[in-house]
């Protein structure tokens, strides 16, 4: 028995607008609006109505089909504000039974790696926002770009979580396959899910690659790859941004016609099925431990951290909105807070990446800027004006103490 287990990354950042050192002091608006809602009407428009559609009656025709979703809290949070009848779409997926919901950090961010409380807080509060919107209780976790070690698959087991999702990188693999289950090095209960990144990416980035010499990509072929998994695996782990359908690859390229069939092509065999990240957790046993000391990632060919870490920009970047973290909590000023955290969310490091930026990659993918420096600029720029902020609660904070003092020596 085969099991197809579909998971989709939904996420758009609160993108910042060009904020110049003219700016400091004088402007708290960090965020370009336009821009954010353009986006996400836009992306709406092409991909999460109609891939909804699509999944909404896959799950009519086929009630074997199971899918399951990550949304990060940001987007989540610009659903609300601009687009809430998004989220009665997906609400109504999600109440079908067939589809199931993953935890995350609410501000998808980098923060396991820069403060576990921080973590803790991002993630409970991700928990929260999803059973308040759906009714939902999360019972496995996704981190932020699926970055991923034995550190954080103890930690996440220490919270609760039966499962948790990695990349099937071939440098951590190298012998093993990614289409069984795994338990991960220090822990006793989570099991681990991987990503199969071959079967994976054939659907998110070589769809409509006439370059690429299995193009075109048929469900039968497809499915007869995802068949011969029998026999020398458990699952089949497919994970790929939700933006995969219609934006990524336009549908133009056929690729909702393509994922419309294929689920009655694959349920031909009578060896397969479909099933959610939790009922592989449920149903398969690990077969064996998997020891992930490095972090690793989605990203890249590398699938490691330099998309977002990788040079002195992104590191000086987060490393110094990070040192923070005290301060602004202390304040307990709302809108300072959610400003800091807005600024963990990884997308902004991401637009600092220099790897290929001259060749045009997915790194400029609705990235609002002209150059990598240009984005580390207006980071700076903004952080600058956060510091001053903190700086004027702070002082007010003193000054209120202080004359809170000097009353009550006036009054005795």
């Amino acid at each position: 028995m085969v099991s197809t287990c579909f998971y989709f990354q939904v996420h758009q950042p609160y993108r910042l607008g060009n904020y110049s050192i003219f700016d400091i002091g004088k402007n708290t608006n960090y965020f370009d609006t336009k821009k954010n809602i353009e986006v996400l009407h836009k992306v709406a428009r092409k991909c999460y109505f109609p891939a909804n559609q699509t999944m909404k009656h896959l799950i009519n025709q086929h009630p074997e089909f199971k899918i399951s979703y990550s949304f990060s809290g940001v987007f989540l949070d610009q659903c609300k504000e601009y687009m809430p009848e998004l989220i009665d779409s997906f609400a109504e997926l999600v109440d079908t039974g067939n589809v199931e919901v993953l935890d995350e950090t609410h501000y998808h961010s980098l923060s396991f790696l820069y403060s576990k409380e921080e973590f803790k807080k991002q993630v409970l509060q991700h928990n929260k926002e999803i059973r308040k919107l759906f009714g939902y209780k999360p019972q496995v976790f996704r981190n932020t770009e699926l970055v991923y070690n034995n550190e954080l698959a103890n930690y996440v087991e220490g919270m609760g979580y039966k499962g948790i999702l990695a990349e099937g990188a071939d440098k951590v693999m190298d012998w093993r396959s990614p289409n069984f289950v795994y338990r991960p090095k220090t822990c006793n209960n989570i099991k681990l899910l991987l990503k199969n990144y071959r079967l994976s990416d054939d659907i998110a980035f070589r769809f409509s690659n006439k370059g690429w010499a299995e193009w075109p990509l048929t469900v039968e072929k497809y499915e007869k790859w995802l068949s011969a998994v029998n026999g020398n695996g458990n699952c089949v782990n497919l994970f790929m941004d939700y933006e995969t359908f219609g934006e990524h690859q336009w549908e133009d390229t056929g690729i909702f016609e393509f994922m419309k069939h294929l689920p009655r092509q694959i349920l031909k065999h009578p060896h397969n099925n479909f099933m959610t990240p939790s009922e592989v957790v449920k149903n398969y046993e690990p077969v064996g431990e998997l020891d992930i000391h490095n972090l690793i990632s989605w990203a890249d060919v590398e699938r490691d951290l330099s998309a977002w870490l990788g040079n002195k920009m992104q590191q000086s970047a987060i490393k110094r909105l990070y040192l923070l973290e005290k301060s602004i909590l202390k304040t307990e000023d709302k809108q300072l807070i959610e400003d800091w955290r807005k600024l963990q969310t990884s997308d902004h490091y991401y637009y600092m990446c220099t790897k290929w930026f001259a060749d045009g990659d997915v790194h400029k993918y609705f990235n609002p800027y002209d150059s990598p420096y240009d984005s580390y600029i207006a980071f700076m720029n903004v952080l600058n004006d956060l510091t001053i902020r903190l700086n004027t609660v702070k002082h007010k904070a003193w000054s209120e103490a202080v004359t809170q003092n000097l009353k009550q020596q006036d009054y005795t």
